[in-house]
Parts: C-alpha cells; sequence; structure tokens
C-alpha cells in the first residue's frame, strides 16, 4: 500500500541544524528505561533522551513522550533530536525514546518496551524538572499508532505494576496502524504482505494491537493531525478513528493540514510557529516561554 517510506534522508538535514535550537534545553542522553540483567534488554533499543528547559520554571514542566515512526522496522532517537529540542525550548519536557523494531521483535514487544518508557517517565522525570501527573504522548506515523494503544489500553501499564494509565492525552501526527485489524484482513495493495513481520499472521494479533477497538468514554483526550496529501490508509483510518471517539461522547482535535505529505508532517515540528504546536501547547498547558535570540522561526 505504500504506507510508510524511510524517514531518514530529509530529517538527518534538520539534525545537522540542531544547534540552532540547543542553548535553550539540555540534553540528557541514552539513559537506559530497561535494567540491564532484565532477560529481553536491548543495549542500543531500550534507551531514551531527555530534552528539559534550562529556565527554571516555578512549578513542574509537562512532559510530551515521543515515539518515533519508521514503518515498524526502523527509525532511532537521534533523528528526532529537534523535537526535543524545540519542545523544551517551549517550556515542555520531552522524552524521546528508542524501542525494538522489527523483525527482532513484533508490536506487542515495541508496545511493552514503549509503556516501559513512559513508567521510567513516571518515576524518573522529576528529577528533570517535569510533571509525572502531567504526562502526554506524541507519535508520528508507526509511532502514532503506539502512542494511541498506550494511552487507550490500560492493561499494558497494569502488567508492569501501574494500577493507573499515566498518559494524560495523546497527539497523533500522520498516526498509522490505528485498526491494523481492518486494514490487513483487506489486503488491497501489493506489499500488504510485508507488514506480517511485524504483526504476524494472526487477526486475532491484529485486534489486540490496534487502538481503534480499546476507545471508550474514559478514554484520554486526542489532538489527531493528518497531512491533507498523505496516504490514503493513514488518512480513512484517522477519520475512522475520530469518528468513534465522537460516538463515544469525545470532542478529540482533529486537523487536516492542507498540502502536507506524510514525511513533511513530522519535518515541520522543527519550527516553533507550526500549527500542530500552537494547539500542542495549551493542550499539554505549557506556559509561554521568553524568545530566545539566534533561533529559527517558523513556517505552518
Amino acid at each position: 500500500m505504500k504506507m510508510l517510506v524511510a524517514l531518514t534522508g530529509p530529517l538527518w538535514l534538520l539534525v545537522a541544524n540542531d544547534e540552532a535550537l540547543a542553548r535553550p534545553s539540555r540534553r540528557t542522553a541514552d539513559v537506559a528505561y530497561v535494567a540491564a540483567n532484565a532477560p529481553d534488554y536491548d543495549a542500543e533499543r531500550h534507551r531514551l533522551d531527555v530534552y528539559a528547559p534550562r529556565r527554571k520554571a516555578g512549578a513542574s514542566y509537562p512532559v510530551v513522550v515521543f515515539i518515533h515512526g519508521g514503518n515498524w522496522n526502523s527509525g532511532r532517537k537521534e533523528i528526532y533530536r529537534f523535537v526535543g529540542r524545540r519542545l523544551a525550548k517551549q517550556g515542555v519536557v520531552a522524552v524521546v525514546i528508542n524501542y525494538r523494531l522489527a523483525p527482532q521483535v513484533q508490536v506487542p514487544a515495541m508496545a511493552n518496551d514503549c509503556a516501559r518508557a513512559v513508567r521510567w517517565t513516571k518515576e524518573h522525570i522529576g528529577e528533570f524538572g517535569g510533571d509525572p501527573g502531567r504526562i502526554y504522548l506524541m507519535g508520528h506515523s508507526a509511532g502514532g499508532g503506539l502512542a494511541a494503544l498506550l494511552a487507550t489500553n490500560d492493561a499494558l501499564f497494569a502488567q508492569l505494576g501501574l494500577p493507573q494509565n499515566p498518559v494524560r492525552g495523546v497527539i497523533l501526527n500522520d498516526p498509522a496502524g490505528l485498526n491494523m485489524y481492518a486494514y490487513l484482513q483487506k489486503k488491497q495493495y501489493p506489499d500488504d504482505s510485508q507488514y506480517v513481520v511485524a504483526f504476524g499472521t494472526a487477526p486475532a494479533g491484529w485486534r489486540q494491537v490496534s487502538p481503534y477497538y480499546y476507545l471508550t468514554p474514559k478514554s484520554p483526550p486526542f489532538l489527531v493531525f493528518v497531512g491533507g496529501e498523505t496516504y490514503g490508509s493513514i488518512a480513512s483510518s484517522s477519520e475512522e478513528f475520530r469518528q468513534r471517539l465522537t460516538e463515544l461522547g469525545h470532542q478529540p482535535g482533529f486537523t487536516v493540514m492542507k498540502g502536507k505529505k506524510h514525511v513533511p508532517m513530522v519535518l515541520q515540528l522543527y519550527w516553533k510557529n507550526n500549527m500542530i504546536y500552537r494547539q500542542l501547547l495549551p493542550f499539554v498547558g505549557a506556559k509561554p516561554q521568553p524568545e530566545h535570540l539566534g533561533t529559527a522561526q517558523g513556517q505552518p
């Protein structure tokens, strides 16, 4: 279906320009969120980076955990330094995570990794000025599907010993995988067989990792952003997700961004004044930060 593409090329160009954002934030890199003696510990993939504002706040900052995309088989946190830097510059403590990928593991293990990263955030983010009671998730592409799954499937945290789901809200950026149960039953695109590597061959397993089926009236609030020129499967599944949330009594934010394709939907997070940040910051309760000279200004 050509739902997803490699993201590394254009994103590395933004990493090269990261210095413009570095001064107003402090980065703590390569923090392990899984114990080294855990039987499934991966020294590279079980790591995260924390980006915190340098300016001390009178109260704790809201927290956004960013989950990268990459077709469930690629991507790493270093590519998304610009997201962490930009969030920190705007009064948010950002946590940008790695998680294991296919073919090493399938989506249930990826979700478990992401949940463990959120648990680490709940337990430790106060050390970086973040508020453990205000944890939000943000994900692009495959990371959006994982973010939605964590926010709606409380069992992912219960099995880690957390009695309550710590996620207070979700920002989805051109999300993929919201309903893989329906998608993989159709298999209407020639390359759809590739997804069994990450999702397996059993329809029951596809449903298990589809956040659409975990939505309830008590699900946390969502902000959903979809590219006006994105893949048809992402556009349609996002709209179905919005409709289901509305049926359950929610009023999700839902914005179609005219002219945006799939990769530019995450590239725009480099710039301060884009539409996503204009909605994200009040959504998470971030307070306006003082301007800093020499920082990049924005495209919508």
